[in-house]
């Protein structure tokens, strides 16, 4: 078999028993359950939910995004071998700390393979719900250009590029395109102040303004669960972004839950301790394939310039990546996934034909 074999790059093909269509993003693939099947697991298994909750099978692929276009290899290598497997069980673990210490819940009910979670329908919050320990990024590069607010907090002069900020920033984006709140332009991953927030807070689909002192203290203390883990691996928690969402439980309760994923280096910066000492930045996580990518064409403004996406597109379509590119990226991944869990990644051989089998074999959910 060969490595473009055990990479599973194509995730919105498995034959779960569905009647609505599959929702494939960048990464993960949605498949929602039949209100029978949902309803017949809730019972089987027990799960903490509503009785007429819907379900739904997300699947994770190996796939890479940058500079929201899909990168492919060499040898028809369409994603990075070992990275959705690194994805999930670096959530799992943190979502499993906070649950251990009185956070909140996930949307995750179950895990049935390192791919797959079985999840429940939340209703989401529609923020990136982003929080910053240093200055780096998209936010030094407007820093460098003269920029001192962002998202309604003012920052001092004379900040160096990879310092760590006075104190923890959060600043979100809105989440989707929203409509009809003053000041906010209709457009995705638009910047926010918690004003925006506090003023429109239904539109941003909160239950209550007491709920974004909910959400911010559920990201601070998040984020402190992770810093503190990561610290004690020598590793250097720099910014990530956070999801939230609204779920119903067995009692009835409504209830805000942490969702997507949390602490991976798709959605995080973490440095290594070690060479930050030195003074040199060595990223964990998926910067490093971004800078990588901003090195290996002649003309990066393609990349960082958001009126060239057809160009952008283009590059991505066009260009398979060195087969070393995309290994070096799984060994990012892979290690600091095995850091993190504290032993072995198990990668599969032939991943879809194993997530076929289980979903079939324990859950009933392939005819």
């Amino acid at each position: 078999m060969s490595l473009a074999d055990k990479v599973l790059a194509v995730n919105d093909d498995l034959p779960i028993r569905t009647d609505a269509p599959v929702h494939s993003g960048k990464v993960r693939s949605v498949y929602w359950l039949t209100a029978a099947d949902s309803a017949r697991l809730v019972a089987e298994r027990g799960y903490d939910v509503a009785p007429d909750a819907p379900l739904a099978i997300m699947v994770i692929s190996d796939r890479i995004s940058a500079f929201d276009c899909i990168w492919h290899g060499e040898g028809g290598m369409r994603g990075v071998p070992g990275k959705g497997a690194a994805l999930n069980a670096i959530s799992n673990h943190w979502f499993r700390l906070f649950r251990e210490r009185g956070l909140a819940d996930s949307h995750i009910l179950e895990i049935p393979h390192p791919l797959v979670w079985i999840v429940q329908k939340a209703r989401p919050v529609m923020i990136e719900a982003i929080a910053r320990q240093y200055i780096t990024g998209s936010m030094w590069r407007a820093y460098e250009k003269g920029e001192r607010e962002f998202c309604g907090i003012t920052i001092p002069d004379g900040l160096q590029r990879d310092q760590k900020l006075p104190e923890l920033l959060i600043t979100p984006s809105s989440k989707g395109i929203l409509e009809g709140i003053p000041g906010v332009p209709a457009v995705d991953d638009v910047n926010i102040t918690r004003a925006d927030i506090e003023n429109n807070y239904a539109a941003f689909n909160f239950r209550s303004i007491a709920d974004i002192d909910r959400y911010e203290t559920l990201l601070r203390e998040g984020f402190d669960v992770i810093s503190s883990e990561l610290a004690g691996l020598d590793q250097v928690f720099v910014d990530t972004k956070f999801e939230f969402g609204y779920v119903t439980d067995k009692a009835g309760n409504d209830k805000l839950i942490y969702m997507d994923e949390v602490g991976t280096p798709d959605s995080s910066r973490i440095w290594d301790g070690a060479a930050l000492r030195e003074g040199r930045v060595v990223e964990n996580s998926k910067e490093d394939f971004r800078q990588l990518l901003l090195q290996h064409f002649p003309d990066p403004d393609i990349l960082l310039n958001k009126a060239r996406m057809p160009e952008r597109q283009a590059l991505a379509r066009d260009n398979a990546l060195p087969t070393e590119v995309l290994m070096a990226i799984s060994k990012t991944y892979v290690g600091i996934a095995e850091k993190i869990i504290g032993g072995s990644l198990q990668l599969a051989d032939n991943p879809k034909a194993e997530i076929v089998d289980v979903l079939r074999n324990e859950f009933a959910l392939v005819d």
